[in-house]
């Protein structure tokens, strides 16, 4: 066994929000969802949702529509894990408050996993930092917008991107250099190291 599907059995194995997710209104046991590989192209996101929890299957919904429409991939080429990995900031659903609204991933998850694991991934060429939590963990950076809209300072290996949700389509309608300027670019560099293989 690999070091790296060492790492990913233990991350399956995790259960230290047990607790936390057990008074949650979802009131739901910890299911880890890891996607990891050695692959070029590595997707830090938030956390899966309530889909991607009964599935098991990162991005398996709408936003991860809208994502793989931004990098111009089909979902083939997505989940071959020779090309893309995923790295939440939580490898579990957060579960719902009381109100029905997405918790924040757990810090501890990050803070016990993420260093392991990007030590266990050496071919990453581009890190997709996806919303305000992977920003402020890779770059340190917060404030979505300011930060989506500063993305040159980090490219071509991090780029800092919304969250694919339909509900920031008011935030893409607002920031429009988004869909003209960085995802025509985001596409290019995509393929680029996708046909380096």
């Amino acid at each position: 066994m690999t070091a790296l599907a060492a790492l990913t059995r233990e991350i399956e194995g995790c259960r230290i929000c047990a607790d936390r997710f057990a008074v949650t209104a979802t009131g739901h046991a910890p299911r880890p969802v890891p996607w990891l590989s050695n692959a070029p192209i590595l997707v830090c996101g938030q956390a899966p949702g309530a889909r991607v929890h009964a599935s098991g299957i990162p991005f398996d919904d709408r936003s991860g529509d809208r994502l793989r429409d931004w990098l111009g991939v089909d979902r083939k080429a997505f989940y071959d894990r020779q090309k893309f990995a995923v790295l939440p900031m939580a490898f579990c659903f957060p579960g719902y408050d009381a109100k029905g609204t997405d918790l924040p991933p757990p810090k501890v998850c990050a803070q016990n996993w993420h260093d392991r694991v990007m030590a266990a991934l050496p071919r990453v060429r581009l890190m997709l930092l996806i919303g305000g939590y992977a920003q402020e963990w890779h770059l340190g950076a917060k404030g979505v917008t300011a930060t989506v809209a500063r993305w040159r300072d980090h490219a071509p290996d991090k780029v800092p991107l919304p969250h694919p949700s339909w509900r920031n389509t008011a935030w893409l309608k607002k920031n429009p250099a988004f869909e003209a300027e960085l995802v025509p670019w985001l596409r290019d560099r995509v393929a680029e190291i996708l046909n380096d293989g």
